[in-house]
């Protein structure tokens, strides 16, 4: 399962999509399971993502919700583990126990600031960030812990991933992240969302540079989409998260349809996030879909 997904990954002429889940916040994910399943998306996609507590509010257990998509479609599933919520007991115990049930691929992350929580006077760990968790998995792989001591029954193979912004004001800045991760084994680096073709071979072009550097020639590159379906939305990610670049053509667009209603604006939307997505498929069928659980809107993007 996870060796297909890596083969795949590796594979310049073969299609990779991930679909990324958010567990809520509930005592089950099986909601999630089901609509899934209902909307038959895991016949759309090669692998899932869970992600964790992600801007530090309060969610269902991201390794659990792997296991458990893993479980129904018998798909591989990344499984977010943040920097933030774990010292380094906590995340080698977790990667132990994950190992048990074949939660095998890890999406090392640092983790938004815990002082932007839901939970009151919440802190956070942040023993390092996402590349000791990268240097940690290493370890597993070598059959030690980050101590240096032997395992009696050594973890199964752990592939770990990682991710990036996706935009820079210096793009040399991107480069230096992308050779950062490289060294420390990643993968697979999934970017924050990218909206337009020159973006896509900009970040193309930087990641090739960083392998060229590291000569670490197996990390692939894969491009995080995000479909905006609302003006409201595209001016939030534009003005309030670093490291994604909205176009001024997309939010004029959104704009004109805006005035003419709601049904314009989420159908110019959906248009320029079909022709992103299709766009980015061409030139690199790397992508990492994003929806924030609107899965009916994935599966209009992934249909054909």
């Amino acid at each position: 399962m996870f060796e297909n997904l890596i083969k795949t990954l590796q594979d310049p002429k073969k299609e990779y999509i991930t679909l990324e889940t958010t567990p809520r916040h509930d005592a089950t994910f099986e909601p999630i399971v089901e609509t899934i399943e209902e909307l038959r998306l895991h016949e759309k996609v090669i692998g899932f993502s869970t992600t964790d507590n992600p801007l530090a509010k309060l969610k269902f257990n991201s390794i659990i919700a792997a296991y458990l998509l893993q479980r129904r479609f018998k798909k591989p599933v990344l499984a977010t583990m943040s920097m933030r919520d774990r010292n380094k007991i906590a995340l080698q115990s977790d990667l132990l126990g994950a190992n048990d049930i074949d939660v095998r691929a890890i999406l090392a992350l640092t983790g938004d600031p815990a002082k932007i929580s839901d939970q009151p006077n919440a802190k956070g760990v942040f023993e390092g960030d996402s590349t000791m968790l990268l240097d940690i998995i290493k370890c597993f792989n070598a059959g030690i812990d980050y101590a240096g001591h032997e395992f009696g029954i050594k973890p199964r193979t752990i592939y770990p991933f990682a991710v990036s912004n996706a935009f820079a004001k210096k793009p040399e800045t991107l480069q230096k992240k992308f050779v950062k991760k490289l060294e420390h084994g990643a993968l697979g680096i999934i970017t924050q969302p990218v909206f337009d073709r020159e973006n896509a071979l900009e970040l193309l072009e930087l990641f090739e540079k960083a392998k060229s550097v590291t000569g670490k020639g197996k990390g692939q590159l894969i491009l995080g989409i995000f479909p905006i379906t609302r003006l409201k939305t595209a001016q939030f990610l534009s003005s309030h998260v670093p490291g994604i670049h909205v176009p001024k053509s997309w939010l004029d667009q959104l704009y004109e349809a805006h005035k003419k209603g709601e049904k314009e604006e989420k159908a110019t939307g959906l248009a320029l996030s079909r022709e992103i997505f299709e766009t980015v498929k061409e030139i690199h069928p790397k992508i990492h879909l994003m929806t924030a659980n609107r899965f009916p809107l994935a599966k209009k993007l992934l249909e054909k």
